[in-house]
């Protein structure tokens, strides 16, 4: 009988995903805890199932899910919003790695391993995974927030450094090993290797990939073969990928981040986006059944002690890391526990380094179990962690001391720009003045047609830059949290006349819409949502006009349907 692993694999793997999602779902957990569940089943570490799934197999496909889902944030990733946050997610991303490096070395120490082996693992347990922080990101609605952005942000930053850690480890590896033979010149010159060839392929990617791609996109699309339209996508994002880690030593994630963001300065990358959705959900499901695969209970029972010291460093460490610095660059305590929350665990990358100093004698294989054993708690713990975040919030403001402390650098730039804007808008009637809360894609829309039909537009917006870089453009821009008070009497709404909330949280809308209409009876509130069901809770707020996605979405698409036969008419008529 002829034996088919890669089949067996997707067919036993996604059975077994699909059953064990299911009931986690229903417990109340997230589906990656049934995903995780469904590897270690089928894995070589569990001998009482039939069936042993191949996990080199597994490994690559799960490859081929990262890539793909790296390709789709950076489609909708605006570079604007990258920079925006890159005053945090550097210095975090540098502090972090820099803490869990050293807390890991220290660990290795005491427990008899190696100082190349510590290295290794205080890196790993630095590295957080891309797929596990977007998804939960995106189930807690938090993925186009400024929230979301310093995550991801500081996630891109640690991508990078991976890449520089993976072209120093050879040199590492000699000075470890052998004593010496590779000194600090030779790794300088090593770093600066890496940084040149990164430049190289940023500017490949995005300056002329940035030239060619659209054009190409618009030449398929216009033949009007879906088939056609979906291979150059996919084509896209494998080919840059593993272009980028083959002739530039990058990691295919990040190549295909920048090939998502090529594409994206095209017309059509929303249709491209679509075309992807499928195969991310399917592949991105494969990488957490490989990562199941790996896990052996067994090397919990015999290093405990090891196995507890290593989850604090990732479950108590980096995020404490993670809320010192996110507060002390002024970004408010909400930002800070989503930032510390979604980076609480241990991901992709720390397996290919772990391979990678596997190779070259730096660790054994008790260092990469121990990865292994981390990476599945973590991943297991982390969904539920950020889903908890308004109720860590809650209880921090319970403890006043506390909150001043972490909240002070936030609310002493909030109060110096805030008490400006307030005082300017203070002295002015303005009956045009519309309050826009929130300064993503669509807030900026906003306010660029409120500026057009000579309304006054005060943005609202928790990204201190952003704020920053406004008030410095001449705009009128207020720091904060919009559903708190001060901060609505900062940018004036009791003299406005408009409250537009372009926000699609929900739990953003409702109390900003609350304590706004308390401070202005008369105002008029429109606010964006995301589902036709929150209408009747939003009516009864007094909101006078909502912009469901749900909505949009089905306007638009019968819109292109309609155009479509119109066009098909026409061309029909021609011929």
């Amino acid at each position: 009988m002829h034996a088919y692993p890669l089949l067996e694999l997707l067919a036993i793997g996604f059975v077994l995903a699909l059953l064990l999602g299911y009931f986690a779902q229903r417990m109340g957990l997230s589906p990656i805890v049934g995903y995780l569940l469904a590897g270690f089943l089928a894995g070589p570490n569990f001998p009482y199932f039939p069936y042993v799934a191949d996990a080199h197999y597994a490994a690559e496909l799960a490859e081929a899910g990262v890539i793909l889902l790296m390709f789709g944030v950076g489609l909708h990733f605006n570079m604007r919003d990258l920079m925006a946050v890159k005053g945090v997610a550097i210095p975090g991303a540098i502090a972090q790695s820099t803490v869990a490096t050293l807390l890991g070395m220290l660990a290795a120490h005491v427990f008899g391993f190696s100082m190349g082996a510590g290295l290794v693992l205080g890196m790993g347990l630095a590295l957080a995974s891309t797929v596990v922080l977007l998804r939960v990101l995106s189930d807690n609605n938090v993925l186009d927030t400024v929230h979301g952005h310093v995550a991801v942000g500081w996630l891109i930053v640690e991508d990078i450094f991976t890449v520089l850690i993976l072209v120093l480890l050879p040199s590492i590896a000699v000075v470890v090993n052998f004593e010496g033979e590779v000194g600090a010149a030779g790794m300088a010159w090593a770093l600066v290797l890496a940084l040149v060839k990164l430049a190289v392929m940023w500017a490949l990617i995005l300056v002329v990939g940035g030239k060619i791609v659209p054009r190409l996109l618009t030449q398929v699309a216009k033949t009007r073969s879906q088939e056609l339209f979906t291979l150059t996508v996919l084509v896209l994002a494998f080919a840059i990928a593993v272009g980028s880690a083959a002739l530039f030593g990058a990691s295919m994630a990040l190549g295909a981040f920048l090939g998502g963001m090529v594409v994206g300065k095209s017309n059509v990358s929303h249709q491209a986006g679509a075309d992807l959705l499928p195969f991310k959900g399917a592949f991105s499901v494969l990488f957490f059944i490989s990562v199941g695969m790996l896990f052996d209970p067994g090397f919990i029972w015999e290093h405990p002690s090891m196995v507890l010291v290593c989850f604090l460093i990732v479950l108590v460490a980096k995020p404490l890391v993670a809320i010192v610095v996110v507060s002390l660059l002024g970004y408010s305590v909400h930002t800070a526990l989503v930032v510390a929350t979604g980076l609480a665990q241990v991901g992709e990358f720390s397996f290919i380094l772990a391979q990678v100093a596997e190779s070259l004698e730096l660790i054994s294989d008790d260092v990469y179990k121990l990865l292994v054993i981390c990476s599945l708690g973590s991943i297991i713990l982390n969904p539920s962690l950020v889903r908890r975040v308004p109720r860590m919030e809650r209880r921090l403001r319970a403890h006043p001391r506390l909150w001043h402390l972490l909240s002070y650098r936030a609310d002493r730039r909030a109060r110096k720009g805030n008490s400006l804007q307030q005082a300017v808008l203070g002295e002015r009637e303005e009956p045009g003045r519309a309050v826009v809360v929130g300064y993503g894609p669509v807030g900026r829309k906003v306010a660029e047609v409120l500026l057009q039909n000579a309304l006054t537009p005060v943005v609202i917006d928790m990204n201190v830059d952003t704020v920053n870089e406004l008030t410095a453009a001449g705009r009128h821009a207020v720091y904060g949290d919009s559903a708190t008070a001060d901060v609505l009497r900062a940018a004036g709404v009791q003299k406005a006349r408009y409250l537009v909330c372009t926000l699609p949280n929900i739990q953003t809308a409702i109390p900003t819409v609350a304590a706004a209409r308390e401070l202005n009876p008369d105002l008029r509130i429109l606010v964006r949502a995301r589902f036709l069901n929150d209408a009747p809770l939003l009516r009864d707020l007094g909101v006078r006009a909502i912009a469901f996605e749900e909505q949009e979405a089905a306007k638009t698409l019968a819109a292109l349907v309609l155009e479509d036969l119109q066009d098909e008419g026409a061309a029909i008529a021609r011929a």
